[in-house]
């Protein structure tokens, strides 16, 4: 019989783990400290495995069922759900690390000796000023130019044409990606 929320509601711990099972491979766990963790059992290559699923109330029933019904999919397509995952997730740290901001600032750092104090903080304040909020997040592969065309257009709205001119040199000098820079 499947769970209900008022089930799931009222569940109360025990000395041990308590499994609840609502179907199709999803259960939840009430922790003896009272913790109800989603989890859904699958097998994979003729292998038993476990993929957690959230956390209750964070994720309701309904969005259990919908992360169990996506996982399913999944494995209708023959991918791991648990190794989809991670490679999601090593994706995730991959962009993160090739961020315009990470790059821009190991450039600004390289590059920071060879300047004047006064030079390296109007360069750095520029960045975070008006071109970090928009761009910093992004991976370097992934800025086009009409990106780098949108910030520029922010700056000069502001009626500063000459620091447009000086972020997109230092945009230009941080990619390093002239057939991006150029076409702005």
């Amino acid at each position: 019989m499947p769970l209900t929320d008022t089930a799931v509601r009222n569940a109360k711990p025990g000395d041990k783990p308590v499994k609840m099972f609502d179907e199709r491979g999803l259960f939840l766990i009430v922790t003896p400290a009272g913790g109800k963790w989603w989890r859904l059992r699958y097998k994979m290559d003729g292998k038993e495995k476990l993929l957690s699923l959230g956390v209750y109330p964070d994720v309701s029933l309904k969005d259990a069922r919908d992360r169990r019904d996506e996982a399913r999919k999944l494995l209708a397509n023959a991918i791991d759900p648990g190794e989809n995952r991670k490679v999601q997730k090593a994706a995730k740290v991959e962009r993160a690390a090739n961020s315009f901001e990470a790059v821009a600032r190991e450039w600004y750092a390289k590059q920071l000796p060879t300047w004047a104090a006064s030079h390296a903080e109007k360069i750095i304040a520029r960045l975070q000023n008006d071109v970090f909020p928009w761009l910093g997040g992004k991976a370097t592969a992934e800025i086009t130019a009409p990106d780098v065309l949108s910030v520029l257009r922010r700056i000069e709205g502001r009626g500063t044409n000459d620091t447009a001119h000086r972020a997109k040199s230092k945009a230009d000098s941080t990619l390093k990606c002239n057939d991006v820079m150029t076409r702005v």
